[in-house]
């Protein structure tokens, strides 16, 4: 084989394993959004079954939130999860900075502590961590739901990095002028690390709105139950119409998707903001 058709033929065998690589990520989520646009009459199994709905429809949407108080839901799932940003962004950057530029004695012990955090799954610390919450009166509660997730070791580590790719004559510069460590902090770290700021963002809303076990736990009040747990209702009262579930999965998705999409240039940013040190 001459070096042109190799070329060629892996340039093809390249774009066919990307080509498998959609189908197989967005394929499910592609034949969900169908399904959920699909009318009662419409066949989902089977042989006459269609991707493409015949008739499109909204009622399976509609069907969701006359089954459910799906807009108390959200709003329950959106102030966990935007408060977990909050505090994910900025507990996790000043326990980033104190990492990465600060010197103080058990800083390598803090450190190790911080990367357990990430090895040990949450399940094995879940019975003390719900004792905890009941301890401080916060079962049932959207704290409680909160409390866990307020800032993780993954937050830390990534601030932590972006700070360390950042050039030290900045600060140094700051230093002279009379700068504190907070001004430092505030008015020249924090806004240099947005990238790292936007991964953060990112994952700390995706953590917080997907979660299910650890709502499932200390929710009782239906009336407090995240859009996770509410939507499990649909499974029970239509158990056979996957077009309504559909539709309730679509509803949960679709804020994830938004969020991306507003911080998509920041996130790929932040992806490589550490990779190369000042």
């Amino acid at each position: 084989m001459n070096p042109r058709a190799r070329l060629y033929t892996g340039r093809a065998g390249r774009y066919l394993l990307l080509c498998a690589m959609v189908v197989v990520s967005l394929g499910p989520f592609v034949w969900q959004l169908l399904t959920s646009l699909k009318g009662a009459q419409e066949p989902i199994y089977g042989t006459s079954a269609t991707w493409l709905p015949q008739h499109p429809t909204l009622d399976n949407y509609a069907a969701v939130a006359d089954t459910v108080p799906v807009w108390r839901y959200i709003a329950n799932s959106m102030i966990v999860a935007v408060t977990s940003v909050v505090t994910n962004c900025l507990f996790g950057a000043m326990a980033g900075y104190a990492l990465a530029r600060m010197r103080f004695r058990g800083r390598g012990a803090v450190l190790a502590a911080v990367l357990a955090a990430l090895v040990i799954p949450f399940e094995v610390i879940m019975v003390s961590v719900f004792l905890t919450v009941k301890a401080l009166g916060l079962v049932d509660t959207l704290l409680g739901v909160l409390l866990p997730g307020a800032v993780s070791g993954l937050s830390i580590l990534v601030l932590r990095t972006g700070f360390l790719a950042l050039p030290r004559e900045t600060e140094e510069a700051a230093v002279i002028d009379g700068a504190g460590e907070w001004a430092r902090f505030w008015r020249i770290a924090l806004p240099s690390v947005r990238g790292s700021l936007a991964v953060v963002a990112v994952f700390s809303f995706l953590f917080a709105w997907d979660d299910f076990l650890w709502p499932l736990i200390v929710l009782k009040d239906p009336d407090n139950y995240t859009l996770t747990i509410g939507l499990q209702y649909l499974s029970g009262t239509f158990t056979n119409d996957q077009r309504v579930i559909a539709a309730g999965t679509m509803i949960a998705v679709l804020p994830l998707i938004v969020v991306f999409l507003l911080l998509q240039r920041l996130f790929f940013r932040g992806v490589g903001e550490g990779g190369v040190k000042g």
